[in-house]
């Protein structure tokens, strides 16, 4: 067993806020991107700003939440069914982002873009800002907690070192290892020190992500 990061170990996010403007026939459209993690800080993050943008026309969103981007929601918040919500999902799922929220606030400028036109300066706006954030990995892993005697501290050690992307060790009556695995390998994780230790040894997950 090897150390390896398969596609389903990793998803991507952005690293920070960011926020772009672009002006589509006198209508100014103010593109916020903001990182979360759970739909309440999505929420949360959509009232501040409403309330900064208190006097638009519109606040429009889209999020896309979870390692899979399963947990997802839009909203045209006033304009025609269809015409902004969704182009700024799309334009979410371009980037092939999670974690994300995604509001473009629409300030009216007096003449109408009709729906083709909406949904091109909602998915150009998100694009526009989404574009200029930076892209941030997200890894998925278990951490695993084995404890041995000190005769076999030099074998765990070697195993360990063989396939974790991060451990430590607590030295006391016995030794406590902690070694953090690729999900995808944790059951095969388990297999390799039981094995490897001829059944002596099974690691313990202590935690799990979701």
């Amino acid at each position: 067993m090897k150390k390896c990061i398969d596609d389903i170990d990793v998803y991507y996010t952005v690293k920070s806020a960011v926020r772009n403007a672009i002006k589509v026939k006198s209508s100014d459209f103010i593109a916020s991107v903001i990182p979360v993690s759970n739909i309440e800080q999505a929420n949360n993050e959509l009232s501040k700003i409403r309330t900064e943008f208190y006097d638009a026309s519109h606040n429009c969103f889209a999020y896309k939440i979870g390692a899979k981007g399963d947990m997802y929601r839009y909203s045209d918040d006033g304009e025609p069914s269809g015409s902004a919500g969704k182009p700024i999902y799309f334009a979410i799922g371009k980037f092939n982002y999670t974690d994300i929220l995604v509001i473009v606030t629409r300030f009216f400028g007096g003449t109408k873009l009709g729906v083709g036109g909406l949904v091109r300066a909602y998915g150009d706006a998100a694009e526009s800002a989404i574009q200029l954030c930076t892209k941030e990995a997200i890894y998925l892993t278990d951490t695993f907690e084995i404890s041995c005697e000190y005769t076999d501290v030099s074998t765990i050690k070697r195993l360990i070192a063989d396939v974790s992307i991060e451990s430590s060790e607590t030295y006391s009556e016995n030794v406590i290892f902690k070694a953090k695995i690729f999900k995808s390998s944790s059951d095969s994780f388990i297999d390799y020190i039981f094995s490897s230790t001829n059944g002596r040894i099974t690691p313990v997950k202590i935690n799990e992500q979701d």
